[in-house]
Protein backbone atom coordinates (compact mmCIF):
# COMPACT_ATOMS: atom_id res chain seq x y z
CA UNK A 1 0.00 0.00 0.00
CA UNK A 2 1.40 3.38 -0.93
CA UNK A 3 -0.09 6.27 0.95
CA UNK A 4 0.74 9.91 1.20
CA UNK A 5 1.59 9.53 4.85
CA UNK A 6 4.36 7.08 4.04
CA UNK A 7 6.04 9.81 2.08
CA UNK A 8 5.00 12.67 4.33
CA UNK A 9 7.18 14.48 6.76
CA UNK A 10 6.36 13.17 10.21
CA UNK A 11 5.78 15.70 12.99
CA UNK A 12 7.84 15.36 16.12
CA UNK A 13 6.95 16.63 19.59
CA UNK A 14 7.33 20.20 18.38
CA UNK A 15 4.63 19.54 15.79
CA UNK A 16 6.81 19.60 12.72
CA UNK A 17 9.15 17.37 10.86
CA UNK A 18 12.67 16.74 11.93
CA UNK A 19 14.24 19.97 13.07
CA UNK A 20 11.68 22.27 11.44
CA UNK A 21 9.69 24.11 14.09
CA UNK A 22 5.90 24.01 13.83
CA UNK A 23 4.16 27.21 13.00
CA UNK A 24 1.63 26.39 15.74
CA UNK A 25 1.82 24.20 18.82
CA UNK A 26 0.01 20.88 18.53
CA UNK A 27 -3.38 20.91 20.24
CA UNK A 28 -4.07 18.72 23.24
CA UNK A 29 -6.02 15.61 22.32
CA UNK A 30 -8.06 12.94 24.11
CA UNK A 31 -8.75 9.35 23.23
CA UNK A 32 -10.83 6.54 24.68
CA UNK A 33 -8.95 3.64 26.20
CA UNK A 34 -10.47 1.33 23.59
CA UNK A 35 -9.32 3.51 20.67
CA UNK A 36 -5.87 3.82 22.22
CA UNK A 37 -5.48 0.05 22.68
CA UNK A 38 -6.68 -0.76 19.16
CA UNK A 39 -4.59 1.94 17.51
CA UNK A 40 -1.52 0.95 19.51
CA UNK A 41 -1.93 -2.62 18.19
CA UNK A 42 -2.44 -1.27 14.66
CA UNK A 43 0.78 0.77 14.90
CA UNK A 44 2.67 -2.37 15.94
CA UNK A 45 1.12 -4.38 13.11
CA UNK A 46 2.08 -1.89 10.37
CA UNK A 47 5.44 -0.75 11.77
CA UNK A 48 7.62 -3.01 9.61
CA UNK A 49 5.68 -2.56 6.38
CA UNK A 50 4.82 1.14 6.81
CA UNK A 51 7.31 2.66 9.27
CA UNK A 52 6.47 6.31 8.52
CA UNK A 53 2.75 5.67 8.88
CA UNK A 54 3.31 3.89 12.16
CA UNK A 55 5.57 6.64 13.47
CA UNK A 56 3.06 9.39 12.63
CA UNK A 57 0.12 7.60 14.25
CA UNK A 58 2.21 6.47 17.21
CA UNK A 59 3.25 10.05 17.90
CA UNK A 60 -0.36 11.19 17.81
CA UNK A 61 -1.72 8.51 20.14
CA UNK A 62 1.23 8.80 22.55
CA UNK A 63 0.42 12.44 23.26
CA UNK A 64 -3.28 11.78 23.95
CA UNK A 65 -4.95 11.98 27.34
CA UNK A 66 -6.72 8.63 27.75
CA UNK A 67 -10.30 8.70 29.06
CA UNK A 68 -12.63 5.81 29.87
CA UNK A 69 -14.86 4.90 26.93
CA UNK A 70 -17.90 5.52 29.12
CA UNK A 71 -17.07 9.20 29.57
CA UNK A 72 -15.88 10.26 26.12
CA UNK A 73 -16.83 13.94 25.89
CA UNK A 74 -19.23 15.18 23.21
CA UNK A 75 -17.55 16.50 20.08
CA UNK A 76 -14.45 14.30 20.35
CA UNK A 77 -13.13 12.67 17.16
CA UNK A 78 -13.06 8.93 17.81
CA UNK A 79 -12.82 5.89 15.58
CA UNK A 80 -16.13 5.49 13.76
CA UNK A 81 -17.15 9.12 14.24
CA UNK A 82 -18.36 11.26 11.36
CA UNK A 83 -16.26 14.43 11.27
CA UNK A 84 -16.89 17.67 9.45
CA UNK A 85 -13.70 19.68 9.07
CA UNK A 86 -12.37 22.66 7.16
CA UNK A 87 -9.07 22.60 5.31
CA UNK A 88 -7.66 25.98 6.32
CA UNK A 89 -5.35 26.04 3.30
CA UNK A 90 -8.10 25.68 0.69
CA UNK A 91 -11.13 26.78 2.70
CA UNK A 92 -12.96 23.60 1.65
CA UNK A 93 -15.23 21.81 4.11
CA UNK A 94 -15.42 18.03 4.05
CA UNK A 95 -17.27 15.36 6.03
CA UNK A 96 -15.66 11.96 6.57
CA UNK A 97 -16.02 8.95 8.82
CA UNK A 98 -12.79 7.90 10.53
CA UNK A 99 -12.26 4.15 10.08
CA UNK A 100 -9.72 1.34 10.27
CA UNK A 101 -7.79 0.57 7.05
CA UNK A 102 -9.92 -2.42 5.99
CA UNK A 103 -13.07 -0.22 6.12
CA UNK A 104 -11.65 2.70 4.13
CA UNK A 105 -13.43 3.90 1.00
CA UNK A 106 -12.57 7.47 0.03
CA UNK A 107 -15.47 7.76 -2.43
CA UNK A 108 -17.90 6.77 0.36
CA UNK A 109 -16.29 9.29 2.71
CA UNK A 110 -14.61 6.66 4.93
CA UNK A 111 -11.06 7.80 5.65
CA UNK A 112 -8.48 5.44 7.13
CA UNK A 113 -6.72 6.29 10.36
CA UNK A 114 -3.53 5.41 8.41
CA UNK A 115 -3.73 8.56 6.28
CA UNK A 116 -2.34 11.97 7.22
CA UNK A 117 -5.88 13.37 7.57
CA UNK A 118 -7.08 10.42 9.64
CA UNK A 119 -4.10 10.45 11.98
CA UNK A 120 -4.36 14.24 12.33
CA UNK A 121 -8.07 14.21 13.21
CA UNK A 122 -8.07 11.47 15.87
CA UNK A 123 -8.48 12.89 19.35
CA UNK A 124 -9.33 16.45 18.32
CA UNK A 125 -12.49 18.14 19.55
CA UNK A 126 -14.87 20.57 17.87
CA UNK A 127 -13.12 23.91 17.37
CA UNK A 128 -9.58 22.53 17.53
CA UNK A 129 -7.12 22.82 14.65
CA UNK A 130 -3.99 20.89 13.79
CA UNK A 131 -1.22 21.79 11.38
CA UNK A 132 1.51 19.66 9.83
CA UNK A 133 4.10 19.82 7.08
CA UNK A 134 3.39 18.00 3.81
CA UNK A 135 5.92 15.92 1.84
CA UNK A 136 6.50 18.87 -0.49
CA UNK A 137 7.37 21.19 2.40
CA UNK A 138 4.06 23.02 2.44
CA UNK A 139 1.74 23.23 5.42
CA UNK A 140 -1.70 21.72 5.91
CA UNK A 141 -4.14 22.80 8.61
CA UNK A 142 -7.51 21.29 9.52
CA UNK A 143 -10.17 22.57 11.91
CA UNK A 144 -12.86 20.29 13.34
CA UNK A 145 -16.30 21.84 12.84
CA UNK A 146 -18.68 19.05 13.91
CA UNK A 147 -18.52 15.47 15.18
CA UNK A 148 -21.35 12.96 15.00
CA UNK A 149 -21.44 9.42 16.26
CA UNK A 150 -19.35 8.05 19.07
CA UNK A 151 -18.46 10.85 21.44
CA UNK A 152 -20.97 13.30 19.96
Amino acid sequence: MTSAIQQSTIPDDRGAAGSSPARKELPSIMMSGIDFDRLDRLVTAVADKHPDTAAFLSREISRATIVPSTIVPPGLVTMGAQVEFRDETTGQTRTVTLVYPHEADVEAGRVSILTPVGAALIGLSVGQSIEWQTPTGGWRSLTVLRVRGIGS
